[in-house]
């Protein structure tokens, strides 16, 4: 597959409009759109054949892998796949992802084939970053170049996972600020925010408007989430429209107060320049693609300043592998 480099010049800090620099480990690393050209070229092909293979045996996996990326975004480097160990907790068991992150099994399976052709080549962090771009395209979605040359990390934290991933019952200016933190835009909020257009979520975690509290709900949908959730372990679509299609629906479902999560219909709660940036999303598709890709590629572009290596396994750091 091709991919464009259109959005290459939208990158902060790069002179290069293939290239973006990040920290890690107090030194300046770059990322670029052909880190692999050479020392794993087939990288791209393998990743790409095992995602299709997932979504085509279970659409759900889509939003599955696409997620595990975000969940691990706050850092980009592949914490959230490490396994706890004796000596370190990690992230697998933190309020937003026990009992919730899937496709793990997906990422063993895409790594073990490119560590057979390139050993120790292609980090965990970028398998994650690819799939997830992989996964946007297979269900629908808009295309876009990956950045690689990620660092997997060496250790993980439960709590660092808590406190950065945002909850389901975030209001705007939570929301915000967590973005804001990283550098990422009001406009990164709100396109990166579309991705609940595919995926779905325990009615625990939207309790809050099964109840008639939060921003305001449309009844009828109220109505029937409620009856969908008599049980609370049930599952319910993020989009109920198109929930398995990558596609803008999402936008106008908080327009007619229909967005699932209290942090999905609190995005046009109050400020006027985040309803101006849904509203444009739900009535051009091609906008939220456009946006969506270019808050990607910033999102992938974050990088923690810990040490790295590139992992074997992306269960555990190489020291404890035998």
């Amino acid at each position: 597959m091709m991919f464009s480099a259109a959005f290459g010049s939208t990158l902060p800090n790069s002179t290069n409009p293939n290239e973006a620099e990040a920290c890690v480990n107090g030194a300046t690393i770059s990322l670029t759109f052909d880190f692999y050209l050479s020392s794993c070229p087939e990288a791209e092909a393998i990743v790409f054949s095992w995602v299709e293979k997932a979504v085509s045996d279970d659409p759900r996996m889509a939003a599955s892998l696409l997620r595990l990326h975000f969940h691990d975004c706050f850092g980009c480097d592949a914490s959230v796949l490490l396994d706890d160990t004796a000596s370190m907790v990690g992230e697998k068991s933190a309020a937003p992802n026990a009992n919730s992150l899937r496709g793990f099994d997906v990422i063993d399976a895409i790594k073990a084939e490119i560590e057979y052709f390139c050993p120790q080549t292609v980090s965990c962090a970028d398998i994650l970053a690819i799939a997830a771009r992989d996964a946007v395209v297979l269900s629908g979605g808009p295309a876009w170049e990956v950045e690689m040359g990620r660092k997997d990390s060496l250790t993980a934290s439960k709590a660092s996972a808590n406190n950065n991933i945002p909850s389901p019952n975030s209001d705007l200016p939570t929301l915000m600020s967590k973005f804001q933190a990283l550098g990422l835009s009001l406009q990164d909020l709100l396109a990166l925010s579309g991705a609940h257009t595919m995926g779905k979520a325990r009615c625990s975690t939207f309790s809050a408007r099964l109840n008639g509290g939060g921003p305001d709900i449309n009844v009828e949908f109220l109505q029937s989430l409620q009856q969908l959730c008599a049980v609370n372990t049930t599952l319910a679509d993020l989009d109920h429209a198109t929930p398995m299609t990558f596609d803008n629906r999402y936008f106008t479902n908080i327009l007619s107060s229909e967005g699932l999560l209290p942090s999905d219909q609190a995005l046009v709660a109050g400020v006027d320049e985040a309803r101006a940036l849904v509203q444009s999303y739900a009535l051009d598709a091609r906008v939220f693609y456009r946006d969506f890709a270019k808050s990607m590629i910033e999102m992938g572009g974050l990088q923690s300043a810990a040490a790295g290596e590139i992992r074997r396994n992306c269960r555990a750091v190489n020291q404890i592998l035998p």
